[in-house]
């Protein structure tokens, strides 16, 4: 049903019944009962585009994700589906959009063409263009994740720092001596990404502390790369006797990599990590870890854009998640030398 035939049922034009719908211009009050009834009657229900116009807003929210061509990991679909399902609770629609490499226009259609009321962005780089051309723009948004200089910013992150830092003290408590760090991929940290840069800098800092010796290597996010990742450790460095891992993609292959080198977990070898929670549960045995709350984080990310749209003038607000240690399965004594 279209508005044409409501128009021709209550006996106005199509122009009165759109002035009706979006409230661009007066109609009398009989018109507009009229309209309404043969409304009711038919059930009709205004396009998105017609409500956009009588709300001044398009109740819409754009999720800027990664490149498309990139296999999302589990944890950026749990902070996808998260936010979709917040935002459903309060009647919001949400568009996705890829962004990076071949998908720029997209980005800019997102930022440009009034599609969306407010962005929320995901993926966030130490020094991030999308940052500052939303910045640029003055469309409302909110990051997963945050930049270098964040204090202006509206943001929900995890301090991978200090969760990290945790996880160097547990294993140095269990006293292990030589430690090491399985980060992101190294095209991911050369360009600046944010858990990455922060990671290596809370385990620099705790092994410091605690006077370890260390080695930090980068990995893709896939298994077959988790498990190169242990081979490689284990030939180049075999007193290490732990590591550390935010890079939860590549954990089965560690398993299989701890596995073909015959290491029991965790009597001769120690994993632990930041993670989300099925994945350090899959783990064989179970992963002790910090589990990342994917759900809170989606959620927490539009009730700060629905702030920002209600009250423009309000001071930024962050939110920073830093899970406790899920001791499970993984970590023991420093095997004797």
């Amino acid at each position: 049903m279209n508005i044409g035939e409501i128009a021709r049922r209550a006996g106005v034009s199509r122009s009165t019944v759109s002035y009706s719908l979006t409230g661009k211009r007066p109609v009398s009050e009989e018109t507009r009962r009229r309209i309404q009834a043969v409304i009711d009657e038919l059930g009709y229900r205004p396009n998105a585009s017609a409500r956009a116009l009588k709300e001044g807003r398009t109740r819409t929210l754009g999720l800027v994700i990664p490149p498309a061509r990139q296999r999302l990991t589990d944890m950026q679909l749990g902070f996808v589906a998260s936010v979709v399902e917040a935002a459903a609770r309060a009647d919001f629609d949400v568009l996705l959009s890829p962004s990076g490499g071949d998908h720029e226009r997209s980005f800019e259609r997102i930022v440009t063409g009034r599609r969306v009321d407010g962005v929320i962005l995901m993926e966030i780089r130490l020094e991030d263009d999308r940052v500052t051309r939303l910045q640029h723009t003055g469309l409302p948004f909110v990051t997963i994740g945050r930049t270098g200089e964040a204090q202006d910013m509206w943001w929900v992150d995890v301090d991978y720092a200090a969760l990290v830092a945790r996880c160097v003290h547990h294993l140095a408590d269990l006293g292990h001596r030589h430690v090491a760090l399985v980060n992101r991929s190294a095209e991911l940290v050369a360009a600046g990404y944010g858990p990455g840069h922060r990671a290596l800098a809370g385990f620099t800092e705790a092994a410091t502390q605690r006077n370890l010796t260390t080695v930090d290597v980068c990995c893709a996010d896939d298994a077959p790369a988790g498990e190169s990742c242990v081979e490689g450790l284990r030939d180049d460095h075999p007193e290490v006797t732990a590591l550390v891992t935010i890079n939860e993609a590549a954990l089965p292959g560690i398993q299989r990599g701890l596995e073909r080198a015959g290491l029991l977990v965790p009597r001769d070898f120690s994993v632990t990590g930041v993670a989300a929670r099925h994945w350090a549960e899959d783990f064989r045995p179970p992963m002790t870890a910090a589990d990342i709350p994917t759900h809170d984080m989606g959620a927490h990310a539009v009730e700060l854009l629905l702030e920002r749209l209600a009250t423009p003038e309000a001071h930024p607000r962050h939110v920073l998640h830093a899970p406790p240690i899920s001791l499970r399965n993984t970590t023991g004594p420093a095997p004797a030398r």
